[in-house]
């Protein structure tokens, strides 16, 4: 592929999390976003992610967290940005009342938010563990699948701080791209799964239908992590629309 490509992964986890992925896209890059799997933390993450790119225009593929990422790097760096395909993504994570008091339904639950917030707090551990079992929720899997996953896709030699785990946290809260997502002009490769637990599938069909140049992709008897539960579907899907930008 003459096209770079760039793997972005979630809140908490690492490019370890790709681990399916790796050998199917041998010359991508998988990077760590600051402070994760023993990255350098960054005043500005888009920033540190921009730095990193190639000076040709890139495919940029991004899950959930990385997801806002990567349409935050097409807003302000589009010479950067060939292409995104979005994994479970949304323009704004939380919930939220416009001024016009209509209200955004589409974003993560806010007690589920809200545990996360109180959790890391705690104990950054456990509430990873209970993140971890959120994101396979929905997914028709066994249990020794699940186990197989999570041994596979997490870098317990460096876990993210707490200071890490919050500010990741506050970016999601922070952001939304709503009133921004029509002015994003790369094709764009939407893929979510149906049984998503943390961010609604009607998210990923919102940007479908306001991107001016979406391709929707929803994976049945799935949660929040189709490239981990379903990765030969996910794998040939994402290298399939790379030929055909």
């Amino acid at each position: 592929m003459s096209t770079p490509m760039v793997f972005l992964h979630g809140w908490g986890q690492s490019r370890q999390v790709w681990y399916q992925q790796i050998s199917s896209f041998p010359e991508a890059m998988f990077l760590n976003l600051p402070g994760h799997g023993g990255s350098a933390e960054h005043d500005d993450w888009i920033e540190a992610i921009a730095e990193q790119l190639s000076d040709s225009p890139s495919i940029i593929v991004g899950w959930s967290l990385g997801g806002i990422i990567a349409m935050q790097l097409a807003l302000k760096h589009p010479e950067k940005v060939r292409g995104m395909a979005l994994i479970s993504t949304t323009p704004s994570f939380c919930n939220r009342t416009n001024r016009d008091q209509t209200v955004w339904n589409y974003g993560c639950q806010q007690q589920i938010f809200d545990a996360f917030e109180s959790g890391i707090k705690a104990n950054s551990a456990k509430t990873m563990g209970r993140f971890f079992m959120l994101m396979l929720q929905g997914d028709t899997i066994s249990r020794s699948d699940y186990n197989q996953i999570a041994l596979s896709s997490i870098d317990r030699g460096h876990p993210p701080t707490q200071a890490t785990l919050t500010k990741g946290l506050n970016h999601l809260a922070s952001t939304d791209l709503r009133s921004d997502v029509s002015s994003i002009s790369t094709p764009v490769l939407l893929m979510h799964g149906a049984q998503d637990a943390i961010i609604p599938t009607a998210a990923g069909a919102w940007l479908a239908k306001r991107l001016p140049h979406p391709t929707w992709q929803a994976f049945e008897g799935c949660g929040h992590a189709p490239f981990l539960t379903h990765p030969e579907t996910f794998n040939e899907t994402l290298e399939r629309w790379c030929q055909t930008i």
